[in-house]
């Protein structure tokens, strides 16, 4: 990603000479020029994110050979010998966990507890999530392994047959895990996770950790977010969304305003490096394989235009995502195209950008697109029928995959027939996960669905038919909001898992 991606939350990753620039960019002086965005359709999609901080802990005690009376616990890991034989294992299986992460880990050493006092002193150590190796030991010693901070989370491994039987895998959903009902689900928040549950505790399958630590990931990465909104924050239906962004997300909204991109644009357009330099992007775009351009050039080249500005604000303002209201009639005779293109390019690029700025849907947007690991698509619902659902708008990213870029036609934005636009198609069966807020009162519906077809009607350019997995005719009464969210890929244990942490309604088709 370019210099002006940086965030100190580290969300978006960077190369060594970007990094290297953006040094420099910090140690200018206040009169010296930021250095510029740098468009580059061919450089890979770097996320980064901060990394989850996994802190591993096997537990175990030993045991003396008594005579006539039982002496040992169930597991064969009743001595040293056998511990010290576990903890290699678990070293081996957890490299093996962290080389085969797609998403930011860091797993940090291996620690072995056998007294409460011994766990308590590991709660000094900075983590996010502890997963828990319980083989032996009594209930206070288990729970002095809990993560005191709400805020952290505990997953924990109990082996049946991956391994020695350990005695938690008879014992760990009966006496000391809540059970993870709706009523404590309510009462969870970014700041206090709930404890435990029956549904932290794996069995064998290093799949279900991994998922798991991707959805807590990507919890990391979402609570607190910092995006820049152009002329302000709203909520399409709902008022209350940006404030409940903010008070139930902790999400940084940072307000720009549509005078300051006046004068930005103005001073862009007097600069003649860059408007040689926009021709330049314009043409290494068009040139990208499969792509074809339906409207004026011009309108293609005074998008670059708006992508320096935007991509100035969120370096400015150390943001990884942006979002525009009014981003129809009120852009458009100051920027002299439309935000369409722009959006799909930040998104390209592994940012997250939004239109509208519509805060009932972008904080679905920022989660998924944090768990995914990939640019998401914000779209306008429609009616489902017959098991299929229609979804479109102006904004279609083109690496929907976080890889290849997509066909895509190049045409006017719709409603007003003026500036650049997307329509991306999308490959015939791929499965996609949709996301469809009831306005801003925390229940979340999600779906699955194939791609069926990328049809041509007069509606928003980028369209597809999407076939519905599940009973779509309960869709029909629970879609609530005309703004929906779209990634490619089945998300839906990762984004169950993550929206019940912070105390929100999970409702599946």
């Amino acid at each position: 990603m370019c210099d002006c991606c940086m965030n100190r939350r580290g969300f978006l990753g960077a190369t060594a000479a970007t990094l290297a620039g953006a040094a420099a960019g910090l140690a200018a002086s206040a009169t010296e020029p930021a250095p510029a965005p740098s468009f580059d359709p061919a450089r890979a999609m770097d996320l980064g994110g901060l990394k989850l901080r996994v802190l591993p802990v096997f537990q175990y005690v030993t045991f003396q050979k008594r005579e006539k009376t039982s002496w040992k616990s169930w597991s064969s890991i009743n001595t040293q010998a056998a511990a010290a034989e576990e903890a290699q294992r678990i070293a081996k299986e957890l490299a093996a966990l962290s080389a085969g992460a797609d998403f930011p880990l860091e797993v940090l050493p291996l620690a072995t507890v056998n007294s409460a006092e011994q766990a308590r002193q590991l709660h000094q150590t900075d983590y996010d999530v502890v997963l828990l190796y319980p083989a032996t030991g009594g209930a206070d010693l288990l729970r002095a392994c809990f993560p005191p901070r709400p805020d952290r989370d505990l997953l924990i491994f109990v082996r049946h047959e991956s391994g020695p039987t350990y005695y938690w895998y008879e014992a760990v959903g009966t006496r000391v895990l809540k059970k993870g009902t709706s009523e404590e689900i309510a009462r969870r928040s970014i700041k206090d996770h709930g404890g435990p549950t029956v549904h932290d505790v794996v069995v064998d399958d290093y799949a279900d950790v991994r998922w798991r630590l991707r959805a807590l990931a990507g919890l990391k990465n979402f609570v607190a977010r910092r995006i820049v909104a152009l002329g302000g924050p709203g909520g399409k239906y709902d008022g209350s969304a940006p404030k409940v962004a903010k008070d139930r997300f902790g999400l940084d909204i940072i307000s720009v305003s549509y005078d300051d991109l006046a004068k930005r644009l103005a001073a862009l357009k007097k600069d003649q490096a860059h408007l040689a330099q926009a021709e330049k992007w314009t043409t290494q775009y068009l040139a990208l394989p499969r792509t074809q351009l339906e409207t004026g050039r011009a309108f293609v080249a005074n998008s670059f235009l708006l992508y320096r500005a935007f991509r100035d604000w969120m370096r400015e303002h150390d943001a990884t995502a942006f979002t525009i209201g009014s981003c129809m009639a009120t852009v458009m005779p100051i920027a002299e195209t439309t935000a369409c293109l722009v959006l799909s390019w930040l998104n390209d690029e592994g940012a997250a950008a939004f239109c509208e700025s519509d805060f009932v849907i972008i904080p679905p947007g920022l989660l998924l697109h944090a768990v995914a690991r990939r640019p998401v698509f914000l779209c306008n619902s429609t009616f489902p029928h017959k098991g299929v659902v229609t979804v479109a708008h102006c904004t279609c990213p083109r690496r929907m995959d976080g890889q290849r870029y997509e066909p895509a036609r190049i045409l006017t934005h719709y409603e007003s027939e003026y500036g650049a636009a997307p329509k991306i198609e999308m490959p015939l069966g791929q499965e996609v996960t949709l996301l469809d807020p009831e306005y801003a009162s925390g229940r979340w519906v999600g779906f699955k669905g194939t791609i069926k077809a990328n049809p041509f009607h007069a509606i928003c350019r980028s369209q597809q038919d999407v076939q519905i997995q599940g009973d779509w005719k309960i869709l029909q009464a629970e879609a609530r909001d005309s703004h929906w969210v779209l990634a490619y890929g089945d998300w839906m244990r990762e984004l169950a898992y993550a929206a019940a942490k912070i105390g929100l309604t999970w409702a599946e088709i």
